[in-house]
């Protein structure tokens, strides 16, 4: 939502600028929320000025990606504007406020595919051996780095765990990925082992210095007041521990995630099987780690060369 606002309002001001001529500096940049209303207009500038939805074409539309190009956006934003542009001409149009959708026929440019970022497993060991697992919060994040690891979990998935997701006893997890799609996944002895402790931990359940008794008690993550640890929380932690490592380059949630398939593909399990675990709905999306892997290159070009 936030990022949708953001778009819109991006469209409004640079509407502002090409059709509100003789509006002065602060007219154009007045706080003003976008509200279509049965006369197909958007709420009046200061001075006079109305945006008349009816007013928008293509033409109009393509400049303003131009402008943003110019701007410096990346390709990868300026997809996401141009999709929020299409949701709300798409809207304008099922409410009758627009005969014609302004939107129809933009090209969406192409977004060249990364090669995602994957640690060595030396690098991997470096990382979880930052967190002071003496103290409450050390031992929830080095549980999450070897959860992260053991089953490569989106960050939405890991805040999301229920203790009732949790089998210690058949080391299995319940995981809820995009689409509220759920998936049963097998986890490691080691990330096992580091989650119970952490549910045991009797720090957990008293005030203690930097932290709060437990609040949420179906969430298996916390964070420091007791309540569900969120994405954002996860996010800083890793580069809290990125700095206290040295590692080089940015490593992310989603890095180890990365890191997990990279290897599973190198020490020969199944491209489906992989697909499964990540919870991929494409076979497609699990593909790109074969690009990834240089020792599985290495390999595959060793059993396929003559002189090899």
């Amino acid at each position: 939502m936030r990022a949708y606002c953001i778009d819109l309002n991006a469209l409004r001001f640079f509407l502002q600028k090409r059709l509100c001529v003789g509006a002065s500096k602060e007219e154009l940049s007045s706080k003003i929320s976008w509200q279509c209303r049965e006369e197909t207009a958007l709420p009046k500038v200061p001075g006079g000025c109305s945006l008349s939805l009816d007013k928008i074409d293509r033409k109009l539309l393509r400049a303003f990606l131009a402008q943003q190009q110019l701007g410096g956006l990346s390709r990868r934003s300026i997809v996401r504007s141009l999709s929020s542009l299409r949701t709300f001409f798409k809207f304008c149009k099922a409410m009758d406020l627009l005969e014609k959708d302004p939107s129809e026929g933009l090209a969406t440019p192409k977004i060249e595919k990364k090669v995602p970022q994957s640690l060595s497993y030396d690098q991997v060991v470096k990382l979880f051996e930052q967190p002071d697992f003496c103290e409450l919060l050390g031992l929830r994040d080095r549980a999450i780095l070897e959860l992260f690891y053991s089953s490569g979990l989106r960050v939405s998935e890991l805040v999301g765990m229920n203790r009732s997701d949790f089998d210690s006893e058949q080391m299995l997890l319940k995981v809820r990925g995009k689409g509220k799609k759920e998936r049963l996944i097998p986890i490691t002895q080691s990330a096992a082992r580091w989650i119970v402790t952490y549910l045991a931990c009797p720090q957990r359940y008293l005030d203690g210095e930097g932290h709060s008794a437990e609040v949420d008690s179906e969430a298996v993550f916390l964070n420091r007041f007791g309540k569900r640890l969120t994405g954002r929380s996860v996010d800083r932690l890793f580069d809290k521990y990125l700095k206290i490592s040295g590692l080089a380059g940015k490593p992310t949630p989603h890095t180890i995630r990365h890191t997990i398939a990279t290897h599973w593909l190198e020490n020969g399990m199944d491209l489906k099987i992989i697909q499964e675990l990540l919870g991929h709905s494409s076979l497609a999306a699990t593909t790109i780690y074969t690009k990834v892997s240089m020792a599985l290159k290495k390999r595959v070009y060793d059993a396929a060369h003559p002189r090899a």
